[in-house]
């Protein structure tokens, strides 16, 4: 695992892979998992959805108020006829079973029925009440304040479909519509380790050149936001035996393997070679800053993404790479990360030739408007600077430099994250 802060392999003497194109290549390896299975609701959220969701019912499945008032004919209020007679309430749940003759109205509360003698509901601040005479100031028109069968959701409507990952939202539509259980696609097992001679568990004493591993705690992060049952296997010395080994035992028990560290060119990194060894591999130089080194392969028919061992790089090759990837394993649907397009506050300087991911901080004015600040301290092992920020600021490869005030390509962590 390389810590330092320089960029220590030269861009001029290899042929670098466009980021997109690097994704595209992975993603279009890839297959979305087929395995399913049904679960109660309030267990799915988070989940991908296998089925598409089709309402039973009409939601609402029957008219009615918008709001507490009366309801009432609308031809009965006229100019010379502007008072009824209250003749009995209807209730949310509770709906009113008597008959109207003319002349008359019935009290009427938010998501009651609005009985079919009736056709529209007068907000209860624009009358008069003496006793059970009720008077109504000027005209009302028809279908006023009344919500109509379907006209949430029609039956047979298809609201969600397959590949969805289900929100919050979902879970309470789906409810409305009276579905206790639904299909979802079965969750990825993920394998992920680092790899490095210096690192040291939480909790283990500090030698002289040793360091915590963060990356698993990052990695685990990442992961469990995606509802991946996750297998943590720990760190794995640089040898060539235990690294062997974590890859069988990997490949054995998941869907994809992850590693930090040890896909450099180093004498004592292995996960390229083992991987070379073991089974297919697809090494590729990606021309992105920071994370240039990336290792994809397949073990056993496993997928394998090695990361680079700087904090920073790591993070950014997942986001940026392995997430699209897992979630087209997962059999989530498309869905375009959010970037927007901002003022940067700030000049950038920089050596062109490959994209970049600073990391930044959004600001609002007082008017509401946005810009985006670019932190100091850029390096892949400051890893703070990802706690820091809530931003990604993207820079085309070709760009050199960006001046204050300049619009540059931002993507909100919150839509990754």
């Amino acid at each position: 695992m390389n810590n330092s802060g320089c960029d220590c392999c030269s861009d001029k003497s290899e042929k670098l892979l466009p980021l997109a194109d690097a994704l595209e290549k992975i993603t279009s390896s890839l297959t979305a998992t087929q395995a399913t299975e049904v679960t109660p609701l309030r267990q799915s959220l988070g989940r991908i959805l296998a089925d598409n969701i089709h309402s039973p019912i009409d939601i609402p499945p029957h008219r009615n108020s918008a709001m507490d008032g009366y309801a009432l004919c609308s031809g009965e209020i006229t100019e010379h006829n502007q008072k009824l007679q209250l003749i009995g309430t209807s209730w949310a749940g509770k709906p009113w079973q008597g008959k109207a003759k003319p002349g008359q109205c019935i009290r009427i509360f938010t998501g009651a029925v609005v009985p079919a003698c009736f056709d529209t509901v007068v907000m209860q601040e624009k009358v008069e009440r003496e006793g059970e005479t009720i008077s109504f100031p000027f005209p009302t028109l028809a279908d006023k304040n009344i919500r109509l069968p379907g006209e949430d959701i029609r039956k047979d409507e298809q609201l969600l479909e397959i590949g969805r990952q289900l929100t919050p939202a979902d879970l309470g539509t789906i409810a409305s519509m009276g579905i206790s259980e639904v299909r979802i696609k079965q969750k990825l097992r993920v394998a992920f380790f680092s790899t490095g001679d210096e690192l040291r568990s939480i909790g283990e004493l500090l030698n002289e050149g040793d360091i915590y591993d963060s990356n698993r705690y990052s990695l685990y992060g990442m992961l469990k936001r995606l509802n991946i049952e996750l297998l943590d296997m720990g760190v794995i010395p640089d040898e060539r035996r235990a690294v062997e080994a974590a890859f069988l035992a990997a490949a054995k028990n998941a869907d994809a393997i992850i590693t930090s560290g040890g896909v450099s060119v180093g004498e004592a990194d292995f996960v390229t070679e083992t991987l070379e060894k073991l089974g297919q591999v697809n090494l590729w130089k990606i021309a992105m800053k920071p994370g240039k080194p990336l290792a994809y392969g397949t073990i056993q028919e496993t997928a394998f993404f090695g990361l680079p061992g700087n904090p920073v790089s790591a993070m950014v090759t997942f986001y940026q790479v392995v997430r699209p990837a897992l979630l087209k394993m997962m059999g989530a649907g498309d869905k375009k990360t959010l970037r927007l397009k901002l003022p940067c506050n700030q000049t950038i300087k920089r050596a062109p030739g490959r994209i970049e991911f600073q990391r930044g901080v959004l600001k609002q004015s007082d008017d509401g408007e946005l810009c985006v600040t670019p932190l100091t301290g850029q390096g892949s092992h400051i890893l703070s600077s990802m706690s820091k920020a809530d931003c990604f600021i993207i820079i085309p490869a070709e760009c050199a430099e960006i001046a204050a005030g300049e619009v540059v390509v931002v993507e909100p962590f919150d839509s990754i994250i």
